[in-house]
């Protein structure tokens, strides 16, 4: 089975990766490019910096009952969203959204491809 860091070295479209606080550990370089963000500027921010203020609460909500049930219904298949540039320009994307835990934490890794 593949890991998110073998994952990381295949896609070539933005791609993001947090902790199970929400605060961004990894993105590709496809990720700046769309996005707008440098790795240094967004490393270490909170997800919802790329999610529309409109949707925070609904994310907060969700990732805190994922984090407690270990249940989700937005994992691993894709749905759209939008996401938000370093600019503030809203982007539709395809949102693949992946959860795997090591040794007790989870991570979380999400595909964002334009639509």
């Amino acid at each position: 089975m593949k890991t998110f860091d073998d994952m990381k070295l295949e896609i070539d479209v933005p791609f993001v990766m947090t902790d199970n606080h929400g605060l961004v550990t990894y993105v590709n370089d496809c990720f700046t490019s769309v996005f707008g963000w440098s790795t240094d500027e967004i490393k270490g921010q909170i997800i919802t910096v790329i999610i529309p203020k409109s949707f925070h609460a609904p994310h907060h909500l969700g990732f805190s009952r994922f984090l407690t049930t270990e249940k989700s219904s937005i994992l691993n298949h894709p749905i759209r969203l939008i996401g938000i540039t370093k600019d503030g320009k809203e982007i539709p994307a395809e949102h693949l959204i992946v959860a795997e835990k090591h040794q007790g934490v989870w991570a979380f890794m999400a595909i964002l491809r334009p639509l």
